[in-house]
């Protein structure tokens, strides 16, 4: 419990950072944390003239005592990161990957 409570706080510390610096006043960027489920997402919603705009961002789960990326639509690379603030590379895993590819990394394959 103490170990997912770490993961819950370095999740949201990442996340608000990253929410943090949206640059473009036209485009409104939200943080949404479950930590009932353990889903958090950055989202990027507005409008460009008379077009609207939602997308996810960033999207991560804490499954069973590890954090999966499941969207990562930044230039940052989020698993580095994370490792650099403490999360083991074992309980890192790229579900944005096919399981088959997630051997090939330095992260956990599930």
């Amino acid at each position: 419990m103490e170990c997912l409570e770490h993961y819950r706080k370095i999740i949201e510390l990442l996340m608000q950072e990253f929410a943090d610096d949206g640059s473009d006043e036209s485009v409104e960027t939200q943080l949404i944390c479950d930590r009932d489920s353990d889903h958090y997402q950055v989202v990027s919603l507005g409008w460009h003239g008379q077009k609207r705009f939602y997308s996810v961002l960033l999207h991560l789960d804490i499954k069973d005592g590890k954090i999966w990326i499941q969207r990562n639509q930044t230039d940052r690379l989020v698993a580095q990161e994370l490792v650099q603030l403490g999360v083991a590379r074992e309980d890192i895993v790229l579900g944005l990957q096919p399981e088959l590819a997630r051997s090939d990394t330095n992260y956990s394959v599930a």
